[in-house]
């Protein structure tokens, strides 16, 4: 029995038959998306595309009948921006803190940051830390999206899932980093 294709591969299917044509309407699709979230101000324009076409993908995985794709996609867009603002103005500037080990992390970081963030990864439980790192050491776009459903699916959950659970610890280390009154900006790229 062949297996059913995934939400990811229904999105390529419909962007275009030939899979390097399609692959290239994604990428065209993606950009797209990116200045839409770009434009709008959204803090991290990257992941808000990304979890529009994951949305996507769900929605095609799902059997919803959608006409037209990119319209359908710019539809998401401007609910996912929409969930990004109201979660900005509750959360305010650490809600957009990406995580990474410190060894892992691109440029100049402040000493008191790296010194606080250690202990605050090192207090979640290792499996929580091991969870934590791996969603956010993922390539980014197409690969990105990828990395993040085989990552769900080796934890035995569904994407949604995986991004509540990284999100509740993602909210534990920045309680941490509050308690140590250490408010970084962004410590990595995507």
């Amino acid at each position: 029995m062949k297996p059913q294709p995934s939400g990811f591969d229904r999105l390529l299917a419909r962007l275009d038959g030939d899979p390097g044509r399609a692959a290239a309407e994604f990428s065209r699709l993606r950009r797209t998306l990116c200045k839409f979230f770009d434009w709008r101000g959204a803090p991290s324009p990257d992941d808000a595309a990304d979890e529009t076409l994951e949305r996507l993908a769900g929605k095609l995985e799902e059997k919803v009948e959608v006409l037209d794709v990119p319209a359908f996609a710019h539809g998401i867009a401007r609910l996912v921006l929409h969930e990004v603002q109201r979660s900005e103005a509750r959360h305010g500037s650490l809600e957009h803190m990406e995580l990474a080990a410190p060894e892992q992390v691109d440029g100049p970081v402040p000493e008191i940051l790296l010194r606080s963030l250690r202990p605050c990864l090192e207090a979640l439980p290792r499996d929580g830390r091991d969870l934590l790192l791996a969603y956010y050491a993922v390539g980014d776009g197409a690969e990105k999206i990828e990395g993040r459903h085989r990552l769900a699916r080796r934890h035995g959950l569904s994407p949604n899932a995986l991004r509540s659970r990284v999100q509740r610890l993602r909210d534990r280390v920045e309680a941490c980093l509050r308690e140590r009154h250490v408010f970084p900006g962004r410590l990595t790229q995507g």
